[in-house]
């Protein structure tokens, strides 16, 4: 008898512990309670997505394009890295924030003799 205490000390204790709280607090604290973990469970990998999502589009409104060279950079640069062009006219609608389409160049093909 006294391995299955030492072996099952965890199953003991949280039973009795469910047998003294059901009957002081009643069953429907107990159920709200275990209810509110698993939405404590549930909420806290979505808040960390939502603070992920704020963080990536701070940190996309930072990056600006050279408009000489077309290198990426952050905005407290002064000036391109790659050309050494200045940034500072350099409009926020950079090369991020366009469509695919608008930045396509059109390729006519010619047979070759």
């Amino acid at each position: 008898m006294n391995y299955f205490l030492q072996a099952n000390k965890n199953i003991l204790t949280y039973s009795l512990i469910t047998l003294i709280v059901i009957p002081i607090f009643g069953f429907n604290f107990f159920i709200s309670f275990v209810g509110n973990i698993l939405l404590l469970l549930l909420l806290i990998p979505l808040l960390l997505l939502v603070l992920v999502f704020i963080g990536f589009n701070s940190y996309k409104s930072k990056i600006s394009t050279c408009s000489n060279c077309g290198t990426i950079s952050l905005s407290w640069s002064k000036s391109c890295k790659n050309c050494g062009a200045g940034l500072e006219n350099i409009s926020k609608n950079n090369q991020l924030d366009k469509k695919p389409s608008e930045s396509t160049i059109e390729v006519k093909a010619e047979e070759v003799k």
